[in-house]
């Protein structure tokens, strides 16, 4: 894009599983759709040395495994490798290669830092970039789980704003970069069959489901140091919530988006253990890295509460899990029955579901007649796939936040502000938490969630 000035990127981390599977294929799709700076540089910092050549041969195979095969045109010719790592103490490479590539592309080239690390690297690496003098004017962009409790989120968070302007911070959470995700701001506010029932009188519940049948088998170190609740409910699941329950912003400007998504965080009822089920699929300690004595939650289901007008006494019903029966990104709204002279509805009812993978789907649960001579009812189902949009060409998650960070557009990313509200919220789950019940692989989790949903039911497996 020519109105984007040169851009030096650092990838930390760039040799790990995080870059091969999603940044550096989202770098090969921006490349390939004319959506990066006309010149640019991807400097990858790691701490193992190898050459720029060497550095070409990892990103050749992480596409070929993970993006679209071959490289796009002029991608490999950008990328440069610093090795030794960069410490407050010792910068490595980079400082060197920051410079070189300012050389070739102007001392005014914007410097774009994307921390793609462990959470335990954070602190290491925002102080390096503070004392090395690779913190002034550039935008730094951080992974999630940031912060892994809520007196670890506090330390990181007062770290960085004593090294970065919140406007130079852009915390990553892919789930808000979905298509789908951003289908409902357009599916509700651009729509008055949608908005004129988007409240506590006509929708009985609220359900973010997000079950996988995936394990963790080559993860299990990192994730049995956090669980499904700090890797999903505290970011991905509440975050989504927050898009649902929002009150319209004044306008799709990324400031009023973000005043939305924070103000409706701050009615969010901190959760009571009560309302939460956690769960640990059998076999899981068996895992490579994973203790025999492990109490990690591979699931979790909540039942939150929105204390606003708009949706006070709503549950909102959020679950996730590995190796669960299928695999699915959804969020449904579970109408009431209206008043009137039908009687009990088959099924789960009327439904709103919008499906976050891909580039979406609109999926509608409707009571109709069954044909035939008998007035029988039966839930029939319509679905608008929202990739066949006219014109419409979807960008994956990562790619669509790359493209976000590089215009300067945060409505899209958490505020430090929005993310205090999250962990507030789950503050009480981690003082007190529930036992963890077991799970049978292939299942809907532990059949205490069940409860959760009642009177409704969950929607998927229900």
């Amino acid at each position: 894009m020519a109105d984007l000035p040169p851009t030096v990127f650092v990838l930390f981390g760039a040799t790990g599983d995080l870059a091969s599977r999603l940044v550096l294929p989202s770098f090969d799709q921006l490349q390939r759709r004319g959506l990066l700076p006309a010149d640019w540089r991807l400097i990858g910092s790691g701490r193992g040395e190898r050459s720029d050549d060497e550095f070409r041969d990892l990103v050749r195979g992480a596409l070929a495994e993970h993006g679209d095969g071959d490289p796009a045109d002029g991608l490999l010719d950008r990328l440069r490798f610093a090795g030794g790592g960069h410490t407050p103490e010792d910068p490595g490479q980079l400082l060197d290669e920051v410079q070189r590539a300012r050389e070739e592309l102007g001392a005014d080239a914007q410097l774009v830092h994307y921390l793609a690390v462990p959470p335990g690297a954070f602190e290491g690496i925002t102080r390096a970039l503070d004392t090395h003098g690779l913190a002034k004017g550039a935008r730094v962009v951080y992974e999630k789980p940031y912060g892994t409790s809520p007196e670890g989120f506090r330390e990181l968070d007062e770290l960085v704003h004593s090294v970065l302007d919140e406007e130079q911070v852009f915390r990553i959470d892919h789930f808000l970069g979905k298509e789908g995700t951003q289908d409902l701001h357009v599916l509700r506010f651009a729509n008055g069959l949608f908005s004129s029932v988007w409240n506590r009188e006509h929708v009985a519940q609220v359900q973010v489901d997000v079950p996988e049948t995936l394990d963790v088998a080559d993860r299990a170190e990192f994730y049995d140091a956090t669980g499904a609740t700090l890797d999903m409910l505290v970011t991905h699941l509440f975050q989504v919530a927050a898009e649902v329950a929002m009150e319209p912003p004044a306008s799709l400007t990324p400031a009023d988006l973000q005043e939305a998504r924070e103000a409706v965080l701050t009615a969010f009822r901190s959760l009571s253990p009560e309302d939460v089920v956690l769960g640990q699929f059998d076999g899981y300690r068996g895992l490579d890295h994973v203790p025999d004595d492990s109490r990690t939650d591979t699931f979790v289901a909540a039942r939150l509460w929105v204390d606003t007008d708009r949706w006070r006494g709503v549950p909102f019903l959020l679950r996730t899990g590995k190796r669960l029966a299928e695999s699915h990104q959804r969020v449904t709204l579970v109408m009431r029955r209206p008043d009137g002279p039908v009687g009990p509805t088959p099924g789960g009812g009327n439904t709103v579901s919008l499906s976050l993978k891909g580039a979406g789907s609109l999926d509608l649960g409707l009571v109709a007649k069954r044909p035939g001579p008998d007035l029988d009812l039966a839930v029939a189902g319509a679905s608008l796939d929202l990739g066949e949009v006219p014109g419409g060409e979807p960008l994956p998650a990562y790619a669509s936040l790359i493209h976000d960070v590089l215009v300067g557009d945060r409505s899209l990313f958490t505020t430090g502000a929005g993310l205090a509200q999250a962990w507030r919220a789950v503050a009480p789950l981690l003082d007190a938490r529930p036992q963890v019940q077991p799970y049978a692989p292939g299942s809907w989790g532990p059949e205490a969630a069940d409860v959760l949903a009642d009177p409704c039911g969950w929607v998927l497996g229900g």
